[in-house]
């Protein structure tokens, strides 16, 4: 269990959540007994599965089997910075009838991001639909034998990708039935096993950037960002 400022990572999200989306219902799918005991313990409902599912999506649809919800949005534990436009742009895209899920890029701002393999990056196409997720910093810029810069990042032809998704209840009924594909094998990127299987991901671009917790040197980040917004 992460610990920032204190206090459990995932009660940050919590609360920022809560802050951010009062009129919509609020649950937590939790593989660990720890977890649901300090979400509980603050009054949040929570919801066990399995420890053993192999992505965030089957773990949401396993919840969802039993909340019963026509529509999801997925802020993932790791995202505590999460706006009211964030959750507002995912529950645009998933009731406009036109993607199966969504979920949202932001453009990038450091270049070393661009090469952090803990970095997602998204291409997608002038649909605002997703053409592909990698880990690996895509699209490869051949005259430049894979180099970029300011200049190019700042073109959004490639989008850092956020932690936050927008389901329908169809497809989280069929996602855990697909067998993990071959890319969802590589990149460790579930979105992937949606894409290899024809669904439609639709990514909207935010400016408003959050702190997503990939690895320990993030925490900082995190803490100066809450002090400057006075909540540490």
């Amino acid at each position: 269990m992460h610990i920032v400022g204190g206090r459990p990572l995932i009660l940050w999200t919590a609360a920022r959540v809560r802050a951010m989306a009062p009129d919509f219902p609020l649950y937590f799918a939790v593989a660990e007994e720890e977890l649901a005991e300090v979400l509980g313990r603050e009054g949040y409902n929570c919801v066990l599965t399995d420890p053993n599912l192999p992505s965030g999506t089957d773990r949401i649809a396993q919840a969802n089997a039993k909340i019963g919800a026509k529509r999801i949005i997925n802020v993932q534990a790791d995202e505590p910075m999460v706006a009211k436009s964030h959750i507002a742009s995912l529950a645009r895209m998933i009731t406009s009838g036109k993607c199966d899920m969504a979920t949202l890029g932001t453009p990038f701002t450091k270049m070393e991001d661009f090469y952090d393999a803990n970095r997602v990056k998204v291409v997608r196409g002038v649909d605002g639909i997703a053409l592909y997720f990698s880990r690996a910093p895509i699209p490869f810029r051949r005259d430049t034998k894979g180099a970029v810069d300011e200049a190019f990042l700042a073109r959004k032809v490639a989008l850092l990708h956020l932690g936050m998704y927008a389901y329908t209840a169809q497809f989280l009924e069929r996602f855990p039935k697909l067998p993990m594909g071959t890319l969802e094998s590589i990149e460790k990127l579930e979105q992937l096993r949606a894409m290899e299987n024809g669904m439609r991901i639709a990514v909207d671009v935010t400016e408003e950037t959050t702190v997503g917790i990939d690895s320990p040197s993030d925490v900082p980040i995190l803490e100066a960002r809450l002090k400057a917004e006075g909540l540490l």
